[in-house]
């Protein structure tokens, strides 16, 4: 931008609009998820059936679907699996807040197995 736009702006008080309730950064993503019955009637989770091919995988097993484990002082929730990012491929999240976050798979089966020793 020019000095002279610069100066004009600032004489005219001029400044950027943003829409109402927007703060920069904020953004909003839909998701849809769709079930689809199984032949029992039963709704049919594709997430805890794509983390059961692939758990083994990653030295997890099927059971460790939504377990909790504790890593920092803080409690979290294994909810998938991820092949396509080798280094962090556990996507686990923060149960206060729900919020997400990536784990490497050795890190999670050692917590596990901490977890599981009394």
């Amino acid at each position: 931008m020019s000095l002279q736009k610069d100066r004009r702006r600032s004489r005219t008080g001029y400044r950027k609009r943003r829409w109402r309730g927007q703060e920069p950064g904020f953004s909003f993503e839909p998701a849809f998820r769709i079930s689809i019955p199984a032949p029992d009637g039963k709704p049919l989770n594709l997430d805890k059936e794509m983390f059961a091919l692939l758990a083994e995988q990653f030295g997890l097993e099927a059971a460790d679907f939504e377990r909790e484990f504790i890593a920092g002082g803080e409690r979290f929730r294994i909810t998938d699996i991820d092949p396509r990012r080798p280094k962090y491929p556990i996507s686990v999240e923060r149960i206060p807040d729900r919020r997400g976050f990536k784990f490497t798979a050795d890190n999670v089966a050692m917590l596990l197995k901490a977890q599981a020793k009394p």
